[in-house]
């Protein structure tokens, strides 16, 4: 299955190298090893390695966290002696990449049998995180060149039905400013890092177990990241802070949105139509796999100790916040990212112990209502906006319907405790 893993990885990178290149810009295989030697760019190249230590001993992860440092100085202080300084050089990265990279060598010649098979996994697991970085900017790049019209009118059309939840919220949020917009703002740029704990947590017992757990959280992490940019192109969109408002630098998207009106007025309600957009903003918002990472944290974070529990609801609701109030996403994204979430999940589990008729039947039905949340938003949105007392609570009803389907369906896996063994009294003897 590791095999079969990483031949499909590599396939998925060259092929988005080759489309990338097709539109004038380096793929993902080009920038990750550019930054095997330059600056790298923002990304999880530590949260990578921290994953690939979970394999190893407390002093085998003190040796490669000094060396990723150690490395890291190095190179910082060379590109500052060159006078290559720029402000990507400030970050710092090489060096974790550098020892994944060297760990990989590590296995290959000088590991064998089981030792050899853990190092490599956890190695393999460090680097599809900083591939899945590389590959999702490459997606996004992609998804701005190929779909020059974006859907978005649609979509806010359906979300009168909805209350139009990002106008509201976005007010909302612009009335606790500076602290609301500057808290969420940080909860929704570090949701790799929440996504780097629970991981963390689960995989706290790989090197003693000498095994990785059966299922966890960077699994689905990378299979949501893999599949949702596919939606992407099926339904581009770019958001309503772009379409119906300034973007987000606050001036930019002034010029090809419909009109200025994010967060203030809510949009007319008028048959909708696609509409043209710059190359440059990415169709990323149908279904928002920011809601879907972080219905993934929530969900793995449940077997965790109070803290964590707490932690993972935390970042979900101020997850569904900042997408709404910073006007990245309508209310029916939301929707359909939890319905997107919840169907991975119950894949991942239902392969892994084994497919029966609970687990084909959640798939089956989550992969229907999500289709069929698609069709309504693409061909049915006036429908939907003419009766918002009905059609709201269904779309609600139908994201809700799915989640306590999981709900059950996952309680049923949960194994069951045996009753106490009963011992029938023995007679007293005479």
């Amino acid at each position: 299955m590791w095999a079969a893993a990483g031949a499909a990885g590599l396939l998925i990178l060259i092929a988005l190298e080759v489309a990338a290149r097709h539109y004038g810009q380096p793929g993902p295989v080009t920038n990750q090893v550019r930054e095997v030697l330059f600056a790298p760019k923002p990304g999880p190249l530590y949260g990578g390695l921290a994953l690939m230590m979970v394999v190893l001993t407390w002093r085998q992860r003190f040796i490669a966290a000094g060396a990723a440092i150690g490395i890291d100085v190095v190179f910082v202080l060379a590109r500052w002696a060159v006078g290559a300084e720029t402000d990507a050089d400030h970050f710092f990265g090489n060096g974790a990449l550098w020892v994944m990279l060297g760990c990989g060598v590590i296995a290959v010649t000088r590991r064998a049998g089981e030792e050899r098979l853990l190092l490599l996994k956890g190695v393999g697991l460090g680097l599809l995180l900083v591939a899945g970085r590389k590959t999702g900017d490459s997606w996004l790049f992609i998804t701005s060149k190929a779909r020059p019209a974006v859907l978005d009118q649609y979509v806010a059309v359906v979300d009168h039905a909805l209350g139009n939840p990002s106008w509201l919220v976005g007010r909302l949020l612009r009335a606790t400013d500076p602290i609301g917009p500057h808290l969420l703002g940080v909860v929704y740029g570090q949701l790799a890092v929440a996504a780097i704990v629970v991981a963390l947590y689960q995989l706290r017992n790989v090197a003693a177990e000498r095994r990785f757990p059966r299922h966890h959280l960077v699994r689905t992490f990378l299979v949501i990241g893999l599949l949702g940019p596919g939606i992407y192109m099926l339904f581009p969109m770019v958001g309503p802070v772009f379409a119906y408002g300034p973007g987000a630098s606050g001036t930019g998207g002034v010029q090809w949105a419909v009109a200025n009106l994010w967060p203030n007025t809510p949009p007319p309600l008028h048959l909708p139509q696609a509409m043209p957009y710059d190359e440059i903003t990415p169709r990323n918002c149908m279904p928002s796999l920011h809601t879907a990472w972080a219905t993934a944290i929530f969900i793995h974070s449940r077997k965790g100790p109070r803290l964590l529990r707490a932690a993972g609801t935390f970042w979900l609701i101020a997850t569904l916040t900042a997408t709404l109030g910073f006007g990245y996403h309508y209310g029916a994204d939301l929707i359909a990212g939890v319905v997107f979430a919840l169907t991975i999940e119950a894949a991942l589990r239902s392969f892994d112990r084994g497919w029966d008729r609970q687990g084909i039947q959640l798939v089956v039905y989550g992969t229907v209502v999500f289709a069929a949340l698609l069709v309504a938003y693409r061909y049915l949105p006036m429908e939907v906006a003419r009766y918002p007392v009905v059609s709201g609570p269904l779309l609600v009803l139908a994201m809700a319907s799915v989640i306590f389907g999981y709900v059950r369906t996952t309680r049923l896996w949960e194994p069951k405790a045996a009753p106490p063994l009963q011992l029938e009294p023995q007679p007293e003897p005479a």
